[in-house]
């Protein structure tokens, strides 16, 4: 892996995102002060203009920059293993026994067993097992990844769920069944599958406290859970997750910078310029 080629790859793709947005919070959909006093008179007598610039913004921002992680993913499985794919099918057989164990132990972990019991707490590892000694016919099944990477020079196969920092309870059930899914196929037709964040906003592992994730996931503990840059070097290689940093902090200050000048209207101040982390 060119650790350079990667940096520009993943800066292209950030540069044509935050250039779409760019174009269309200052130009297509600018922010309106008519507008807001129009429709929340209250709040624009008591809050300065500001504050809903930044918000229209954000709204704005947070949608689209969701969607770029999965192509940021691709652009580090291509430059690392060879292969990169969003929303791969996966066409495999499930024993029925299997699927209906599956259901059962999503069930176990959404409900409470019974009025005053503690709702059964995720273990990955135990899990599995159990599900797999699931017999019965065998039943056609597609899963469709979030992202897919192949390594081309070992022929190893990887399915990933990627999902923003702080997902909700559903999304992160169908991830769980979706995984359950593809480690139950026989034959299996990836090597592994993970339940993967793109970083992570408590810092270590061991902080992250998000609840909803953490009623299907041990996210501090399942060896199925990539956080930040267990993910980043798994699906790019060692060395992933800082060429990510890097990319992103050398680019980083030219948008601040359009953005304090051509969307807020002031000039930036300089510590506000300065290098991120994730």
């Amino acid at each position: 892996m060119s650790e350079e080629s990667l940096k520009q790859a993943i800066q292209t793709v950030i540069s044509e995102m935050m250039d779409r947005i760019l174009h269309r919070i200052i130009y297509d959909d600018p922010f309106s002060k008519e507008k807001l006093l129009a429709q929340k008179p209250l709040y624009a007598a008591l809050v300065p203009d500001e504050i809903f610039k930044g918000s229209h913004f954000e709204r704005r921002f947070v949608t689209p920059f969701g969607n770029a992680w999965e192509k940021l993913a691709v652009v580090a499985a291509k430059e690392g293993l060879g292969r990169g794919e969003i929303q791969h099918k996966i066409h495999g057989v499930v024993k029925a026994g299997r699927l209906s164990r599956i259901t059962e132990v999503l069930n176990r972990l959404e409900h409470r067993p019974g009025k005053g019991e503690k709702r059964t707490r995720p273990d990955w590892v135990s899990e599995l097992a159990y599900i797999r000694k699931g017999r019965g016919e065998n039943i056609p099944v597609t899963v469709i990844c979030d992202v897919f990477a192949e390594n081309t020079q070992t022929g190893e196969r990887l399915a990933f769920e990627l999902k923003a920092p702080l997902p909700n309870s559903d999304q992160t059930k169908v991830s769980k069944e979706k995984i359950l899914k593809l480690y139950c196929m026989e034959p299996r037709l990836v090597d592994a599958a993970f339940y993967a964040l793109p970083y992570n906003p408590y810092g270590r592992r061991q902080g992250y406290t998000w609840s909803f994730p953490a009623r299907w996931f041990d996210m501090q503990n399942d060896k199925v859970v990539l956080i930040g840059d267990e993910f980043w070097d798994k699906i790019g290689g060692a060395g992933t997750y800082q060429a990510f940093i890097q990319a992103v902090n050398e680019i980083g200050p030219a948008y601040k910078d359009r953005i304090y000048r051509e969307y807020l209207g002031i000039e930036p101040p300089p510590d506000k310029l300065a290098d991120f982390s994730l």
